[in-house]
């Protein structure tokens, strides 16, 4: 089956997702991704049922992914920020472990997109995507740019297929 038949079997339904920003610095007023994502999917007429706003630890990036993907209601985890290759960038290294459906084409896409916008600089994301216990996790850079390219060119033209194959 083509994709294009699956998108129309998945349908226009509302996508239950949890956002979960890694950052030493943010705090929920100055989280401008959470704003930016909270607004546009809600436009969409998805639901954001979770936020969570933790330090770059690896402990709290696992803790905080168990803890989600619990939430029966839950379809998408969407993680910005710790993807990047300094010392403290950390988020790939705990999701990616994890994942047990890995997307690599997302991170894929996703650095050639990065690649016509901020040059070779786009090959220090370590973006990524998969399954995890059932549940879809996207894990974006923390820059404001980088989460409105990965949502916009990637994830939002095929949310509603993407949590259509998860559950079917």
């Amino acid at each position: 089956m083509a994709a294009q038949e699956h998108r129309e079997l998945a349908g226009e339904r509302a996508v239950n997702v949890a956002i979960i920003t890694v950052s030493d610095t943010r705090t929920p007023e100055t989280d401008t991704n959470k704003h930016y994502l909270e607004e546009r999917l809600t436009a969409l007429g998805h639901r954001v049922l979770a936020y969570r706003l933790i330090p770059d630890e690896p402990t709290q990036v696992r803790a905080v992914l168990d803890e989600l993907v619990a939430l029966p209601e839950l379809q998408l985890l969407l993680y910005n920020g710790g993807t990047g290759i300094a010392r403290r960038d950390t988020t790939f290294d705990v999701i990616s472990r994890l994942l047990e459906k890995p997307m690599p084409g997302f991170g894929e896409l996703f650095r050639m997109l990065s690649y016509d916008e901020v040059g070779a600089a786009a090959m220090l994301s370590r973006a990524t995507a998969g399954v995890y216990r059932g549940k879809l996790v996207f894990s974006l850079p923390g820059s404001n740019n980088a989460v409105r390219t990965a949502v916009e060119k990637l994830i939002l033209p095929e949310i509603e297929h993407l949590a259509w194959e998860i559950v079917r």
